[in-house]
């Protein structure tokens, strides 16, 4: 838009990211990319991410399991992190456990 915003756009099928206007020191660039043309439609976006598996090859970054990790533990259930703590201080008995015998 000028100097200081951008207009962002998901699709928002695909990504979930609507058209709209960003402050550029709010974005957060990655080595992904693809080639469109200036001011692209909607479909023309989708199809160019398509061609060049950009969804996949994100999805494969530690920055997107990172939150994906974060949106599965935040979807928890109680019982759930209670297993996961149980399990957490299972493994950790086995470590120390380990680490006492090749210390002997």
């Amino acid at each position: 838009v000028d100097q200081k915003r951008v207009v962002g756009d998901g699709p928002e099928s695909v990504t979930g990211v609507r058209r709209h206007m960003m402050p550029v020191k709010r974005l957060s660039l990655t080595d992904l990319c693809t080639k469109i043309p200036r001011g692209a439609r909607e479909k023309t976006l989708r199809t160019a991410l398509d061609r060049d598996e950009i969804m996949s090859k994100w999805s494969q970054t530690a920055w997107a399991k990172k939150i994906a990790a974060k949106e599965k533990r935040a979807s928890m259930t109680d019982f759930e992190r209670f297993k996961l703590m149980v399990a957490r201080k299972n493994r950790a008995k086995e470590v120390k456990s380990v680490i006492k015998k090749t210390k002997k």
